[in-house]
């Protein structure tokens, strides 16, 4: 990392990252990316990347820019791609555009890339620095680094709890827990997800419909509506077979659907472990399919199992100032604990009011 970053040089890749934002709900499975070109404190082209298979951020800068690029600083917020895809090289365009000097947030460790955007822009004599605001762009696209790094996708599991750690009635009845501000929140954490993963007892308790909803006008792609239904029990006529959105239902081997009603969504095989789906291979099958955020809104024995797994890692909880009593179903299924060493321990990251809720972001200490 360089030490010569300027406060212009901040400004400029802040700039960069706000745009990198835009893309938050449109452009998985590729990452969130923005890119500025200024000189000095100029700005003469901007843009971020939209939707995969579109053009990169870079490209969208340049073009905006046109002859003034030369000799101008270009600031990304992830390492240009040097490679063909669905898209020519980034790294190329640069080069081509004539800038003088590329700042680089962080390295992309995509295969096809890790390093050979940096390495092409050094050997054209293009100035390249790497590392500014490093941590904010690795957050934007904390879904997109765990799976192409751990080769698994980021696991966010959200949960909405009364005061009294309770989710649900004994009856089942949960609607609503939590305020209209809540659940406008959750929409959006939603939204910004690859997939929305439940169990297949929530689809027979409630009926999801899994799908995200955002204000008219608001673009948006479709996250996948992923089911683990070992022994597809989804009944037809449930809304995640609606095919209103793409949906995956992973399964046993043993059982395959016999009529229709799986028509409308993808199923895969996920073997099993002592007797229940092994929840590590179905993440594997998910990072397969390109999947970088989960978002599992599940009953209190599939979080419990991602949990003891060591899969969950984040925790949205929602908490409402209501009362719900004993016999209320639990927040989460964990194994008894005989010493409080072995306790979940979970940091904070954000604490936010909503209307009378509350939300936790948490992530849980390694």
């Amino acid at each position: 990392m360089s030490d010569a970053f300027s406060a212009l040089d901040h400004a400029h890749m802040a700039h960069a990252l706000r745009l990198a934002e835009r893309g938050l709900y449109t452009t998985h499975p590729n990452p969130r990316v923005g890119c500025v070109i200024a000189h000095g404190e100029r700005v003469v082209g901007s843009g971020y990347h939209q939707r995969a298979g579109e053009p990169h951020a870079e490209v969208f800068a340049l073009r905006e820019a046109g002859e003034q690029a030369r000799g101008a600083t270009a600031y990304v917020t992830l390492e240009p791609c040097a490679h063909h895809g669905r898209t020519p090289p980034c790294a190329d365009a640069l080069i081509a555009a004539g800038v003088s000097r590329v700042v680089i947030a962080a390295e992309d460790p995509f295969p096809q890339v890790d390093g050979r955007g940096i390495g092409k822009l050094r050997d054209a004599g293009i100035v390249v620095d790497v590392g500014l605001m490093h941590e904010a762009a690795r957050e934007l696209n904390i879904g997109f680094f765990s799976r192409i790094e751990r080769g698994r996708p980021w696991v966010r599991v959200k949960l909405a709890m009364s005061l009294d750690g309770r989710t649900a009635l004994a009856n089942g009845e949960s609607k609503w827990i939590t305020g209209e501000a809540a659940r406008a929140d959750v929409q959006r954490w939603r939204a910004r997800s690859s997939a929305i993963l439940t169990g297949s007892g929530t689809v027979l308790a409630d009926n999801p419909r899994l799908t995200a909803r955002l204000p008219e006008g608001e673009p948006l792609t479709p996250p996948w509506r992923v089911v683990l239904d070992n022994r597809l029990r989804t009944p037809p006529g449930s809304h995640v077979l609606d095919g209103t959105a793409p949906t995956l239902v992973l399964h046993n081997e043993q059982y395959a659907p016999v009529d229709p009603r799986f028509q409308a969504a993808e199923l895969a095989v996920v073997a099993e472990q002592g007797g229940a789906m092994d929840l590590h291979a179905a993440m594997d099958a998910l990072a397969h399919r390109h999947i970088n955020e989960v978002h599992v809104e599940a009953g209190p024995s599939l979080c419990g199992s991602l949990f003891a797994a060591g899969l969950v890692d984040e925790l949205l909880l929602y908490i409402a100032p209501v009362l719900l009593g004993d016999n209320a179903r639990p927040l989460l299924g964990l194994p008894s604990l005989n010493d409080m060493a072995a306790r979940w321990k979970l940091r904070t990251l954000d604490r936010r009011v909503l209307g009378d809720d509350l939300r936790l972001q948490l992530r849980p200490v390694a």
